[in-house]
């Protein structure tokens, strides 16, 4: 697209980024390279390994494609593209830990990537520690000599708390960690997490890049300071993604843009009629103006993506499930980012410093692409039903 790529409009660097027609015989989608062994011309080349791609585990014009994609979304060094977004998790914390390190993690992390934490790290000899999603730029005071890494989250994936990522990325690096995100929820286009101190972006591309709930692929990007080690560790763990996968997350990112747009007008027409309903005790919606962080969510994100909790008024797991056995179009089911709305009761047994509210159980809707008016009907059966 030219020099001029950054200053376009964000769909219209969708549509085009990672592929140049011209290169492909003016097919405007990239080939889907199914590839393991690749040829040499000579035994000196061969012994070399000099040309571009040498395995299929080290690239294809597939996977180099997506990787140009969201390296132009996130500004990154280098991107690399694995199986899943717990995948995704993994890779860079096994890269940079060892053993005897010490490892900061907020407490309303995704909880798959708790249970790593909790299970494999710990078992190579990681401490792992949590922290309050508020703690802010007091984490230096959580930081210690062995701290090599500080995992963040925000907002956290079910009670949606806000970090203050920068300030957390000055405190860490003045202690020489290495700063990770879990951005799905906002995608590249809402936040960049490396324009505010942060040095891997990790993202469940299952999600909003993909877009339809039947791909499971994660993506990680890192700067240039960490690009070498997150590559050398992806190249050792042979973790790569399936070209067929990869071509399909290709494609859900020409579309992103007006999906997400989409997603977050009609999760905030829901969240803001919400918040004055009875049986509703609170809207966990960060771009709420009554949300605890959303002063953070302001200063530092351009949008908000279709995800948020309530908390139901009283009760506990009965009116929980009475709320989602109500629902007809809402699905019963995890993830989120695709077409379909669905509903979840969350669980937060898990926490150990930041415990989440307690006025009722929580209850997580991902927002699809319906129509509004028939997604707020069937809401409002599932309150009438919690109520009862």
């Amino acid at each position: 697209m030219g020099k001029n790529h950054q200053m376009r409009g964000v769909n219209t660097r969708l549509a085009h980024a990672g592929n140049d027609p011209r290169d492909f015989h003016g097919f405007v989608n990239p080939p889907v390279v199914h590839a393991s062994t690749v040829l040499f011309p000579d035994a000196a080349a061969m012994a070399a390994r000099s040309q571009k791609y040498t395995y299929g585990t080290r690239g294809t014009p597939t996977t180099d494609a997506l990787g140009a994609a969201v390296d132009a979304l996130e500004g990154s060094a280098g991107t690399i593209a694995v199986p899943s977004g717990l995948a995704a998790v993994c890779v860079p914390l096994l890269g940079f830990l060892s053993a005897g390190d010490h490892v900061l993690i907020v407490d309303s992390v995704y909880h798959p990537t708790r249970r790593f934490a909790d299970t494999m790290l710990e078992r190579l000899g990681v401490e792992v520690e949590y922290y309050d999603p508020a703690v802010g730029a007091d984490i230096a005071g959580l930081i210690r000599d062995n701290t090599k890494v500080v995992f963040t989250e925000s907002p956290g994936s079910n009670t949606f708390e806000m970090q203050d990522i920068p300030a957390i990325s000055a405190a860490a690096h003045a202690a020489g960690a290495v700063v990770m995100m879990d951005n799905t929820w906002a995608t590249p286009l809402y936040f960049r997490p490396l324009d505010f101190g942060v040095d891997i972006s990790i993202h469940a591309a299952t999600k909003y890049p993909a877009g339809h709930s039947d791909i499971l692929l994660g993506t990680v990007s890192a700067n240039e300071a960490c690009w070498e080690r997150l590559y050398d560790a992806y190249l050792t763990m042979g973790v790569c993604a399936g070209p067929d996968d990869v071509y399909q997350v290709l494609r859900g990112l020409r579309t992103m843009g007006v999906r997400l747009e989409r997603h977050q007008q009609s999760a905030l027409h829901l969240a803001r009629w919400l918040e004055g309903r009875a049986g509703v005790a609170q809207v966990l919606h960060p771009a709420l103006p009554s949300h605890p962080g959303h002063a953070i969510w302001k200063r530092d994100f351009s949008g908000a993506s279709g995800i948020f909790s309530i908390v139901l008024d009283g009760g506990g797991q009965a009116q929980a499930h009475a709320f989602l056995d109500a629902l007809e179009i809402f699905g019963l089911g995890y993830s989120w980012g695709g077409f379909e709305s669905l509903a979840v009761h969350v669980q937060l047994d898990d926490r150990t410093v930041a415990k989440g509210p307690e006025a009722g159980p929580v209850i997580r809707l991902q927002i699809g692409l319906e129509d509004v008016d028939d997604l707020q009907a069937d809401i409002e059966k599932g309150l009438a039903a919690a109520a009862r």
